[in-house]
This record gives C-alpha cells, structure tokens and sequence, in this order.
C-alpha cells in the first residue's frame, strides 16, 4: 500500500505538465482501488502476483491473469513507467507496448529490474520514496520537479458530525506493534478528556485487539469491517491519528490528517509518512532501527516495561502530550 500511496503525487504533478494525461495502473489486486482515487487514473489493472507466484502453472489458468495479459496489450502507450523499481514489476511492465522507463542499475531497489528498461533513468538513493517516484516521472516525461509542491491528489468528504481520534493499530511484524497495555492506557487517558477514538481493523486478531482497548467504553468504537474507500472516508474525518508503521499512516499523509507515526524496528527515514501534518517517533535504542522481524531483546530484559523494548521512550503518557497538541 506505500508503494502505491507514494506514486500518486508524481501522477498529480505530471498531470499539471502534461495536457489531457490518462495513466492505465497496474496494481495489486488487494489494492486495485487505491489508484481509482485519483482523477488521471484511466484503467486499473489488477493483477495476482501474490497469488500467482505460489504457482506460476496454474496461475497461467487464472481468469484475472487473462484478462490483464488482454487489457495490458490491448494500446500501445507513449510511456511505460515502472515507479516501483522491482523485478515483479519491471516484467509485468515489459508486457505492454512502448516507450519502457525505469530506475537504472544504480537507483532501483533490486537493480536487475533495470534489465527490462529500454530508457533507464538514474535517481539517486537518500531521498524519500515520493520524491524518488517524483523524479522519476519528471525525468521521463521532461520536466523539473517543483519540491516546494506536494499533492496526492485524492480527496474525501468531510461528512463527520463528530469530533474523534483514529487509531491505525494494525501492522505486519510483532515488533512494529505499540505494546497494547499502552494503547489501552493512551485510550483511557484521552476519554477522561472527553475525547472520543474509533478503531478501524482489518483481519480477526486486529478486531479482538481493538475489543480489549475499548474496555467497554462509549467514548470508543469498534468499526464494523471497512473497504479501503470506507477506511480513506473515516481517517479523513478525523481530527487526529495515531499509527504504527503500516499501509494505512501513509493515507493520513496523502490526506493531510495530522498524525503521530510509531517507529521501532524500522527505519522511518526514507518511507515515513510524507506531507502535511506528519510527526514521527523513533526509536531510541541503540540497535534501533535493526529491521527485525525478531527482537534479540527478552521481553523481561527491561523491567516494568513492555514488550517490544523499541518504544520504551515513547509511553502512553508522552504520546498523549503531543495528541493534545495536535488537537
């Protein structure tokens, strides 16, 4: 989901250089509507990689397979970008007919993508992915960048008649979660406030997480099951959010929610959450960021305080300061 939250500025600002611009997408079928969001967007075309690459035989079989092998073939394009710089999509890209650009040996993330580019364009590392992506498009479709300018180029209705704080809780590793004993506490400490929060939650684990926060409390809601445009509408709406390192803190940024991202394990640096309101809270142990799935530390190593040791700094009480401040 970054991946794809961090194209769409490059999308906006080429439409603002280039008369009439239609972008065709090739996205991940979990997140085939992300692109829809955007008004240059022409066609989504989704695709399986996650599926098909259990078994690339069958997945030959695949009905979605198909009909994105006929969809991409069916024009020939003035440019073919490949925006994420990666061997999956540098041979999906080569499929469609035309003009094939792409980061270079020296700028892609896995540098044997460049192998399929006809035009391979070099963007140095040390910047943010946006702006990576940004320069990108700017260097195929000839021109300069405006940095002082930034656009995701999707909107929401402001349809809330409440005021509330969202809590994007949900993430991938076990070390990338804030302890749930202090979600617990943060949630109880801004209800006594008169603050309401809701919990959106994406699979069972995150749901039964989101009950044991709530604590039977009024002032906090359990969403019903959401789509990604129902999560955009609700994040949107709110005054405030609190995330972890997940998909969903890159959409506060894209929709200039004000939001505090929590960061342990992984390096906010060049992925954080990037635009308008976005505060960042890493780490300050030494082996941090490590980019482990796994934390060396024992979970009693550090006595009276949670596990994993990565936001022992960062506590209930501190985060709830600056969510005060942000409100």
């Amino acid at each position: 989901m970054g991946d794809i939250i961090h194209s769409l500025p490059a999308i906006t600002e080429a439409a603002s250089h280039v008369p009439n611009l239609e972008v065709d997408w090739v996205v991940e079928e979990g997140f085939a509507t992300i692109p829809k969001w955007h008004p240059n967007v022409n066609r989504v075309l989704p695709v399986a990689i996650r599926r098909w690459r259990k078994n690339f035989f069958k997945a030959r079989k695949d009905s979605l397979w198909k009909a994105f092998n006929q969809a991409i073939k069916s024009q020939t394009y003035d440019h073919i970008i490949d925006a994420q710089g990666l061997l999956k999509s540098a041979w999906l890209g080569k499929k469609a007919n035309g003009l094939y650009s792409g980061l270079n040996r020296r700028s892609a993330r896995e540098p044997l993508s460049a192998l399929f580019y006809k035009n391979k364009i070099d963007v140095p590392f040390g910047q943010h992915a946006v702006d990576r992506v940004r320069q990108l498009f700017g260097k195929v479709l000839g021109y300069e960048p405006n940095e002082q300018w930034l656009d995701y180029g999707i909107k929401a209705e402001k349809t809330a008649s409440e005021s509330y704080v969202v809590f994007i809780h949900g993430t991938t590793w076990a070390t990338k979660h804030w302890p749930e004993n202090y979600w617990i506490e943060l949630a109880e400490n801004l209800v006594n406030q008169g603050i309401k929060i809701k919990l959106p939650w994406g699979s069972e684990h995150e749901r039964l997480r989101a009950e044991r926060i709530k604590q039977n409390s009024d002032a906090i809601e359990v969403l019903p099951k959401l789509n990604l445009t129902e999560l955009k509408d609700c994040i949107a709406n709110a005054k405030a959010a609190l995330s972890v390192d997940t998909g969903l803190a890159h959409l506060t940024a894209a929709l200039s929610v004000p939001n505090i991202s929590l960061f342990g394990p992984t390096n906010p640096g060049l992925t954080r959450p990037y635009g308008y309101n976005q505060q960042v809270l890493s780490s300050d142990l030494k082996c941090a960021p490590c980019l482990k799935r796994d934390c060396k530390l024992e979970p009693n190593v550090q006595e009276g305080l949670s596990w994993p040791p990565c936001f022992r700094a960062n506590t209930p009480n501190a985060i709830y300061d600056k969510i005060i401040e942000l409100l």
